[in-house]
């Protein structure tokens, strides 16, 4: 059983060569363990908190051979990150040397971390609450600036305070609907009805607003699929080389040169996109790119947002106008959202343009993949259609964490059950138990309601380290 009375130890950087690496221990027992192994000329024991000391990590004990030349910082209860003594030492980046040292401190009492354990304890220590640990593992794997942005405000605690402020305008009518009950007899009411309905209401609104604010909140924090369709030689792929300005895929005139699919990332406006170029849509014999074809429909059925690329320099036959509109009712068959990008526009007249099916009926912009002419627009739709039209401002509270949201999703849920019981004229045992849910759900995003199963899962997926 893992004990939280354990001191553990970590390599608290990437593993492998550079320039420093540094290892994390943290516990009761930090400071006796590293002072057995630190050859400095202050004692571990003995420096104040936030102060760092030059000197050796020795071999315990046996031999002291000199393991390496180390800085030691020390940090004391309860102003560390895990609200513990902590230790951290920096030695020289490598394998070899990082390896040796953690093997010497687990001699010496420390066993290993497991994964998010520091940060664990950092909760369970009161240093951080649930939303801003889960912060920390969303801040180290930020790709983007929004994705970044929308972490540190977390961390900072905006979504604890937006949640601790709900929780009490609820728990405040909660307590008078419980002290109602204990004063049954004399007939008391010591809460307003209508006020609480009118005030409830509100609530109800802002965790609404809260629920929606997921749809942008995931888009910063995972970013956006999406998948560059079309017939051959349409333009896909000199399509992606522009967006990511580098000749990635490989471009010539000769129709179905890509056959498998290429996946590259860019960051629009501070947003994640994973651009994939797939093989040409058409009917064909050949087995290898019917093989392309039906990759490119799975990645289809898999995307969020789906560009169809149509040469608006050619003609389009009868068959050409029933194959693209099948292929956009498999789109929208698979809930994604369908962009329509008339490519070609430098050598297009519009005259050869005189059929279009279902295309126009969507969204569209018209560009060059050539010369880059229109690339801006269809930047900006692209970023338009990724968060469904929404901004917010620096500082909004954003929900990016799909448990965050379930959770206010049950705490709305059950706000409304003990609005529809109060304006019912149920009794107060009846609201109560709705309002303690909705608390419940609450408590689960910030930790003052949860589960070993809840912490676990949510540790389990942070680096070790951290």
């Amino acid at each position: 059983m893992i004990q939280q009375e354990d001191t553990i130890a970590a390599i608290a950087t990437p593993v492998g060569e550079g320039g420093i690496s540094v290892i994390r221990v943290s516990g009761k027992g930090a400071f006796g363990i590293v002072d057995r192994l630190f050859k400095g000329k202050k004692r571990i024991k003995d420096m104040a908190s936030h102060t760092a000391s030059f000197g050796n990590i020795v071999q315990p004990e046996k031999d002291r051979r000199i393991l390496d030349e180390v800085v030691a910082v020390v940090f004391r209860s309860p102003n560390s990150y895990t609200g513990e003594d902590v230790v951290e030492i920096s030695c020289h980046g490598g394998m070899l040397v990082t390896k040796s040292i953690l093997n010497v401190l687990f001699e010496s009492g420390a066993r290993h971390a497991n994964p998010g354990e520091f940060t664990k304890r950092a909760f369970l220590n009161g240093r951080l609450d649930l939303s801003q640990a889960e912060a920390v593992a969303d801040i180290i794997h930020a790709r983007t600036e929004r994705a970044h942005r929308s972490s540190l405000d977390q961390l900072k605690g905006r979504l604890s305070k937006e949640i601790e402020g709900i929780r009490n305008d609820i728990l405040n009518f909660c307590s008078l609907i419980e002290l109602e009950l204990d004063f049954a007899e004399e007939d008391l009411e010591l809460a307003n009805r209508d006020d609480f309905i009118n005030r409830a209401g509100r609530v109800v609104c802002r965790l609404q607003e809260l629920i929606e604010s997921f749809n942008v909140g995931k888009v910063y924090r995972d970013g956006i699929k999406v998948v560059l369709a079309g017939k051959p030689n349409a333009g896909k792929s000199s399509l992606l080389n522009t967006l990511l300005q580098e000749n990635r895929a490989i471009v010539t005139d000769i129709p179905g040169t890509t056959r498998d699919t290429i996946e590259e990332s860019l960051s629009i406006d501070g947003i994640l996109f994973r651009v994939i170029d797939t093989a040409g849509l058409r009917v064909t014999d050949d087995p290898i790119e019917s093989e392309g074809v039906q990759r490119t429909m799975q990645q289809i059925g898999r995307a969020d947002l789906a560009l169809m690329i149509i040469d608006y320099s050619q003609s389009m036959s009868d068959e050409d106008i029933r194959y693209i509109d099948s292929i956009l009712d498999e789109i929208k068959a698979h809930k994604v959202e369908p962009l329509v990008v008339l490519n070609k526009i430098d050598i297009a007249t519009g005259k050869q343009f005189n059929k279009t099916g279902k295309l126009l009926h969507y969204p569209f912009v018209k560009l060059s993949a050539k010369t880059g002419e229109g690339v801006d627009v269809l930047k900006k739709q692209m970023v338009n259609l990724a968060t469904n039209g929404k901004q917010y401002q620096e500082g909004s509270v954003l929900v990016t964490n799909a448990r965050h949201r379930d959770a206010l999703v049950r705490a709305k849920q059950n706000l409304e059950l003990a609005l529809a019981s109060l304006k019912g004229g149920a009794s107060g045992e009846f609201v109560s138990v709705d309002l303690r849910a909705s608390l419940d759900a609450l408590g689960e995003i910030t930790g003052v309601v949860t589960t070993e199963d809840i912490l676990n899962n949510i540790f389990s997926s942070f680096c070790i380290g951290k």
